[in-house]
């Protein structure tokens, strides 16, 4: 059979009709070759979102917003055209929300899974707007606005003030305040870079004095070694015992214990010895003074002289 050009002409009119009927759809977000479930939300205000939005479930895409309409009642009706079998129930709640700064607007549907009765395609659903990024910035900056434009009236009033206490004198005598704070600065930069010439000039002691306190700290460390290695624990314990014993000895002192004791302790002792004393002093003292009474060197005979108590001198009263 063949094929006239009328026949040839007319399948490629179709086929462009079909493509063309075909992209619009897709264009539109429709796909003539998938089966979709239609739900629809209404919303008071869905600024931002446009048609061909995409529609999330858990962050899955499962379709695509198909077309937004104006109610009579003011609300807007949202067409969601969803693609995939995932049980969406009755109380299922579909938001609008804002993914970042860039993407726009898009649909998030949160599933009611303890409602196991599913909706049917062309039911509606309940909506809600969920606050982005923007709107929470915006909300948070409002405040700091007021806030921003209280301190600046007060920073306005403050500086309104300096300038009436800030007369022709006072700037004059703020002048010469800096003034003077620059040349303070000038002659501390001065005595800065003497400082540094000092250094550079010196380099040599103090590299000199910095290698001897090096040497000193090595000799501190090896006597700190030293003293380490020493049996200071033994030393400190013969040391105790020394001290107990001295502890020991002065409590027999005190106790009257041992000749030392009784010299300390004796009254009696102590008066023998302090009589005994005095009698020794008046026995050299009569010495000193009649020594022939002792020592007989006579030749020719002569008697001793009797024996006379010599006086009780000062020394001997005391």
């Amino acid at each position: 059979m063949k094929i006239t050009k009328e026949i040839k002409t007319a399948i490629l009119v179709i086929s462009s009709i079909l493509l063309f009927i075909w992209g619009y759809s897709f264009l539109k977000g429709r796909d003539l070759f998938t089966e979709y479930r239609t739900f629809y939300v209404a919303y008071d205000n869905v600024e931002g979102l446009a048609a061909s939005a995409p529609i999330t479930i858990n962050g899955l895409v499962v379709g695509k917003v198909s077309g937004i309409q104006l109610e009579n009642n003011g609300k807007l009706l949202v067409e969601l055209q969803i693609k995939s079998d995932f049980p969406i129930s009755k109380t299922s709640v579909v938001s609008i929300y804002e993914p970042g700064l860039i993407a726009g607007k898009q649909i998030m549907i949160i599933p009611d899974l303890t409602n196991q009765e599913a909706a049917p395609t062309g039911s509606r659903l309940q909506g809600i707007n969920k606050p982005g990024l923007t709107t929470l910035v915006g909300e948070k900056l409002a405040p700091l606005q007021e806030k921003l434009d209280k301190v600046l009236a007060n920073a306005d009033k403050l500086l309104g003030g300096i300038n009436n206490v800030l007369d022709a004198e006072s700037q004059a005598h703020l002048k010469k305040s800096l003034a003077e704070l620059s040349q303070t600065m000038e002659q501390f930069h001065k005595a800065s870079t003497s400082l540094n010439g000092i250094m550079e000039n010196n380099k040599g002691k103090i590299d000199g004095i910095v290698t001897n306190f090096n040497k000193v700290s090595g000799d501190f460390s090896k006597i700190s070694d030293s003293l380490q290695k020493a049996d200071l624990g033994k030393t400190a314990k013969n040391l105790q015992l020394t001290l107990n014993k001295v502890d020991q000895i002065m409590a027999d002192l005190n106790s009257g214990k041992g000749t030392m004791g009784k010299l300390l302790k004796d009254d009696a002792l102590y008066s023998n010895l302090a009589k005994t004393s005095k009698e020794l002093e008046l026995l050299l003292q009569d010495v000193r003074l009649n020594p022939t009474r002792y020592v007989n060197v006579s030749l020719f005979g002569k008697k001793n002289k009797p024996y006379v108590a010599p006086a009780v001198t000062d020394s001997i009263k005391k």
